[in-house]
């Protein structure tokens, strides 16, 4: 059992080719693959794929790359479009100051508006943060403070104290290949002490191949390597980090399980 969090299954690089590239996965003991939705033009063929497959579920949202372009999207229509079977999730949404491809006023309002159809659907939102983590947090807890909601931290690469934050706050971590980087020692530091029932992995494909595939188009076949290399970094066994992290996905993404 091996469910990949995170993946861009309509992406360049792996929409030309998806159908082998779900079958390599499944090769590799893949059961469960959330294709996240970053702007709206894609949420039809997100969908599509996740009606396709079985073993492939959706998100809609907007990430903050996109936010400027994408004012009309609101907490209504994310509710609305999210009522589909397959769609699990609302993202991924949040706050990049890294880029700031988006004015960062617009990237909170809209990272809002996706906490507030978290809170109405009681769907999980995945959260983009980088180099935001002080206004990630304050964001996350004043929403909370509105009424519950589920949520993961996705591709995490942030400090440990802001891990700390988010686990009290009661979010899932997800972590990627970037955790397989010689340069990556904080963020494996980290990952070595989360919680196991808090923690999900993800390739966040075609993006961040994990060692020995760095360099290459990734895919979701490859949260096999990053799962051995949790593993191995958490003195586990692969069978006991694979089948707790993929209890862990159905547990947070409900829907899959309905």
């Amino acid at each position: 059992m091996l469910a990949d969090s995170h993946c861009h299954l309509n992406y360049k690089g792996l929409a030309e080719d998806q159908q082998a590239v779900l079958e390599r996965a499944r090769a590799r003991g893949v059961t469960a693959m959330l294709n996240i939705a970053t702007r709206e033009s894609e949420w039809d063929d997100v969908l599509a794929t996740a009606e396709r497959e079985a073993d492939v579920w959706a998100t809609v949202g907007i990430h903050p790359h996109e936010a400027d372009k994408h004012p009309h999207i609101d907490t209504a229509k994310l509710v609305q479009r999210a009522q589909h079977p397959r769609v699990v999730g609302i993202g991924e949404s949040g706050l990049d100051y890294y880029y700031d491809h988006s004015d960062r006023e617009r990237q909170q309002a809209s990272f809002r508006a996706h906490l507030a159809a978290c809170r109405e659907t009681q769907l999980p939102i995945i959260v983009h943060t980088r180099d935001a983590e002080d206004d990630t947090a304050t964001i996350l807890r004043e929403e909370l403070g509105k009424g519950a909601y589920p949520g993961v931290i996705h591709c995490f690469t942030a400090s440990g104290s802001f891990a700390d934050i988010t686990l009290d706050l009661g979010f899932y971590i997800s972590i990627s290949g970037i955790v397989t980087f010689k340069n990556a020692k904080d963020l494996q530091e980290t990952a070595a002490r989360l919680p196991l029932e808090r923690l999900l992995i993800e390739t966040d494909a075609p993006f961040l191949a994990p060692v020995p595939h760095r360099g290459k188009t990734g895919e979701p076949a490859f949260v096999a390597d990053t799962a051995a290399f949790l593993a191995e970094l958490r003195g586990v066994s692969v069978e006991e980090l694979t089948e707790a992290t993929a209890r862990n996905f159905h547990r947070l993404f409900a829907k899959t399980v309905q």
